[in-house]
């Protein structure tokens, strides 16, 4: 029914800046949310974001908060995770999600059981 491409990712310094894309194709209009995960070698994953694709909110574990913005482009079917100011401990392979019927908002930070559909990840290194 739906199916998630995420894109650019790669090597930056830190410091840097990278901006992650998720294109989503099948039946897109069906879709309330997106949420990008990460994992990182012997860590557990983590929730990072997640953007209301109805009306652009979005939330932001604390640990990138201020640094990583979630952005939606509706023409596009296309959602991108903007990140600034890039550090080692963001190195991780990152996963865009996407959810029909969960919601989020200010009140309302979806887990990973929350989605439907998932990405095949893409790589992020931050080193010097």
């Amino acid at each position: 029914q739906v199916q998630l491409v995420e894109s650019g990712g790669g090597l930056v310094q830190p410091g840097g800046s990278l901006r992650l894309a998720c294109a989503a194709s099948g039946f897109t209009s069906g879709l309330d949310a997106v949420g990008w995960f990460r994992q990182a070698p012997g860590k557990e994953r983590e929730k990072v974001s997640c953007i209301n694709l109805r009306d652009g909110s979005s939330r932001y574990a604390d640990s990138v908060k201020g640094r990583f913005t979630s952005l939606r482009d509706s023409a596009k079917n296309t959602v991108y995770l903007q990140m600034n100011s890039l550090k080692p401990q963001d190195t991780a392979v990152y996963y865009c999600t996407a959810a029909a019927y969960t919601r989020c908002s200010a009140d309302v930070f979806p887990t990973g059981g929350d989605y439907d559909y998932w990405g095949q990840g893409t790589q992020v290194t931050v080193s010097s």
